[in-house]
């Protein structure tokens, strides 16, 4: 296959990033994606869904610990998790880690991002796909959690930006079954783009979370990849005491596993609720 020289991504009209790439892995359209992964080398290996960046092998990390640690460590007794999308198998991998949780749902539309993730970024997965407790689901997410009678402890969804399939993942009726799959005192987080870049999308997110939770909230990370500032992430349960919990419970927790990370611990998880004014504002606003 022919190297070419950049690969420019169009999240956004008027302005962008391109990546160098160094060696062009895999270039084609499935059934539901346009797909590309190239090694830069700066980022390791890169893919993009539908010209948008989606993981990187150097900074994902980040992205999958904070996405999955945060909820888990606030609501202390996860038994059972819903993963929708999540194909490159990182928050798969994260939400495995977890010797305390009995089941793992995992529902990806698109098969053969696994199983190019598997094969260009199996350290993604790190085998988490062998795990006796996970039940992976080929099928649109939409449409499980509008008709799954399962109940779950924590939702997380790993979604693609909202466009194309992925707009779905953000619409109003999509977080209302995902209200209706949780526990008493379950959790629903989502990943929510870079809110300078789209702010539209993180209000209308607000907006809609609070029809059916009673705390509603971001949390933020700095991810190299994803241009632009800090990355959102949605936060939605009906419990609002576990937001509150104190440095020295969320350390007892941590030590308790024997975990270790790479980005995420205790301090980082209590201040990545702490959002700049301008973020506070516009919430304040809509």
């Amino acid at each position: 296959m022919a190297d070419q020289k950049t690969w420019n991504e169009k999240l956004y009209c008027h302005i962008g990033q391109y990546f160098l790439i160094d060696k062009l892995l895999y270039k084609k359209k499935t059934k539901y994606h346009q797909v590309i992964i190239f090694e830069n080398s700066i980022f390791g290996k890169v893919m993009a869904i539908d010209d948008i960046v989606q993981t990187t092998e150097k900074d994902e990390f980040i992205y999958h610990e904070m996405l999955t640690h945060v909820p888990i460590f606030a609501h202390g007794l996860v038994e059972n998790v819903l993963i929708i999308g999540g194909g490159d198998g990182g928050i798969l991998r994260e939400v495995c880690k977890h010797k305390n949780i009995k089941h793992i749902t995992m529902v990806e539309i698109d098969s053969n991002i696994i199983r190019l993730c598997q094969e260009y970024f199996p350290l993604h997965n790190n085998k988490a796909y062998q795990d006796s407790r996970l039940e992976l689901i080929i099928d649109d997410a939409f449409n499980f959690t509008k008709t799954t009678k399962e109940k779950f402890d924590l939702i997380i969804s790993d979604s693609t930006d909202p466009i194309n399939h992925g707009k779905n993942l953000f619409r109003s009726e999509f977080y209302f079954n995902c209200k209706n799959c949780l526990n008493e005192n379950g959790v629903f987080v989502a990943q929510n783009g870079v809110f300078f870049l789209q702010k539209q999308e993180t209000i209308l997110t607000y907006k809609n979370l609070k029809k059916y939770f009673h705390d509603v909230k971001f949390y933020q990370a700095t991810i190299p990849s994803y241009y632009g500032g800090i990355m959102m992430f949605a936060w939605g349960t009906n419990n609002i005491e576990l937001y509150k919990n104190s440095l020295e419970n969320l350390k007892s927790r941590i030590k308790y596993t024997k975990l270790a990370f790479n980005y995420y611990n205790a301090k980082i998880h209590i201040s990545s609720f702490c959002l700049p004014q301008y973020i506070l504002n516009a919430l304040d606003k809509s």
